[in-house]
C-alpha cells in the first residue's frame, strides 16, 4: 500500500511541475514589393551620374520575418526558469537570416523573480535595438538604423543581461557581452569584441523617456573604430568603423495624446578616431529623428516621420523622409504600406536601406550628393 501510494504521490507531483511550466511556439511572416531609384552607378550599364532603379519582393521591410519559442517553468517562491529561442528567415526564398544559425536572434536561458528582475545568458538581439520603442516606424527597413548603417540593430552572442523590475515607472535593463577572447576586448581570436550597454526608462500615461549608452568593439583589436576596407564593401559585412565598432548615446521621447504618438530622438556615435585621414569614413556621427503617429482607427495607423545625419571627416549630412502606415485585417494580419525619399549633401551617399560604404549597384547605396526614393507595399501575419 505504501509503495502504491509513493507512486500516487510522485505522479500527482509531476502532473503540478507540468502545468506550472509552459512553452509557447511564436512567429511573423512579413513579405511585400518594395520600387527603389537612384542606385549606384547603374550596375556598369549606364553614365556614372545617373542611378538604376529596381523592384523586388522583399522579406522584413515592415518588420522581421521570424519564428521561435518561450517557455517558462515555475519553481515556487516568485521564481521562475526561463529559454528563449528566436531565429530570422526570408520568406521571399526560406533562407536562414544568418547562414549557418538557426537561431541567430535569440538563444537563452535564465531566470526570473517578480521582486528582484530577470537574469538571462546567451545570444540576444543588442540593447542599442532599445531604439526601437521611440522610432516612429520602429525599425523598419527604412527607418532610424537607415541614417547609421545597421549599428542600431546588431544581435550580440556570449551576452548576459538584466532586467530589473518597474519601480514606480522606472526600470533599468543592461548588457556585458564577452569578447571569449584571450584579451578581454578581442584580439581577432574570435568573431566579436566585447559589448556593452545600459538602458534606463521611466514610463507614465502621458510619457515615456528613454537614456541608453553602449559600445561595440571591435573584434580584430579591442577598440572602438576600424579601417574602412575597400576589398569588403560588397562582402556583406555589417559595416565598418564608426558604424560598426562605437560607442553610442541616445536620449530619446514618446509622448502619448490620445489617438496621436510623438516620438523623437538624438543620437551620437563617437568612435576613437581610427584612419582619420580616409574622407568618407566618419569617426562621428549625429543622428536626430521626430515624428507622430496618428491612430486614426482601432485598425487603422499613418505615420509620417523625419531622420537626420550628420557625419564628420566628410561623411556629409542625410535627411529622410518618409511617410507610412497600417491597417491590421484582423487581430494577426495587417497590411503596409511606406513610401520615403533620402535627401544627401555632396559628399553623401545614405540609402534607404541600412547599407554598407560602397556605390555600385551592388550595395543599393546612391552616388554621392544624390538622392534615393522608394515605395514599399506589403503583407504580415503573425502567429
Amino acid at each position: 500500500m505504501k509503495k502504491v501510494l509513493l507512486a500516487a504521490a510522485l505522479m500527482s507531483a509531476g502532473v503540478i511541475a507540468h502545468a506550472q511550466s509552459s512553452v509557447t511556439l511564436y512567429g511573423r511572416l512579413d513579405m511585400g514589393v518594395a520600387y527603389m531609384n537612384g542606385i549606384g552607378a547603374g550596375g556598369g550599364t549606364g553614365p556614372a551620374t545617373h542611378g538604376t532603379s529596381q523592384v523586388q519582393l522583399e522579406s522584413g521591410y515592415w518588420g522581421t520575418s521570424l519564428w521561435g519559442m518561450k517557455g517558462v517553468e515555475d519553481i515556487g517562491g516568485g521564481n521562475k526558469v526561463l529559454f528563449h529561442l528566436e531565429g530570422s528567415f526570408s520568406t521571399a526564398n526560406g533562407s536562414l537570416g544568418s547562414a549557418g544559425s538557426l537561431w541567430n536572434r535569440w538563444a537563452t536561458i535564465g531566470m526570473a523573480n517578480d521582486q528582484f528582475g530577470t537574469l538571462l545568458l546567451g545570444r540576444m538581439l543588442f540593447i542599442s535595438n532599445g531604439i526601437w520603442d521611440f522610432d516612429p516606424f520602429g525599425q523598419s527597413n527604412w527607418s532610424s538604423a537607415s541614417m547609421v548603417r545597421g549599428r542600431n540593430w546588431p544581435q550580440s552572442s556570449n551576452n548576459i543581461s538584466y532586467q530589473s523590475p518597474n519601480w514606480y515607472g522606472f526600470d533599468m535593463y543592461g548588457q556585458y557581452a564577452f569578447s571569449n577572447a584571450t584579451s578581454w576586448n578581442g584580439n581577432g581570436t574570435t568573431p566579436q569584441g566585447r559589448e556593452a550597454g545600459l538602458q534606463l526608462t521611466y514610463t507614465s500615461s502621458l510619457f515615456q523617456i528613454r537614456g541608453l549608452y553602449d559600445e561595440i568593439r571591435n573584434p580584430l583589436n579591442g577598440q572602438l573604430g576600424g579601417a574602412y576596407d575597400p576589398t569588403s564593401v560588397n562582402s556583406g559585412n555589417t559595416g565598418q568603423g564608426v558604424f560598426a565598432y562605437s560607442r553610442d548615446y541616445m536620449a530619446m521621447v514618446n509622448v502619448f495624446l490620445g489617438a496621436f504618438k510623438i516620438q523623437g530622438g538624438y543620437e551620437a556615435i563617437r568612435s576613437s578616431g581610427m584612419n582619420p585621414g580616409i574622407i568618407g569614413q566618419p569617426t562621428t556621427l549625429d543622428h536626430e529623428w521626430g515624428g507622430v503617429t496618428w491612430q486614426m482607427t482601432p485598425a487603422a495607423a499613418l505615420i509620417g516621420a523625419v531622420y537626420h545625419v550628420n557625419a564628420n571627416n566628410g561623411g556629409g549630412n542625410a535627411t529622410m523622409y518618409t511617410i507610412g502606415g497600417s491597417y491590421n485585417l484582423s487581430k494577426r494580419t495587417l497590411l503596409d504600406i511606406q513610401a520615403a525619399t533620402v535627401q544627401n549633401s555632396k559628399t553623401a551617399n545614405f540609402g534607404l536601406n541600412a547599407n554598407n560604404f560602397g556605390t555600385s549597384a551592388a550595395t543599393g547605396n546612391p552616388l554621392p550628393g544624390h538622392s534615393q526614393t522608394g515605395v514599399y507595399a506589403g503583407i504580415q501575419h503573425s502567429f
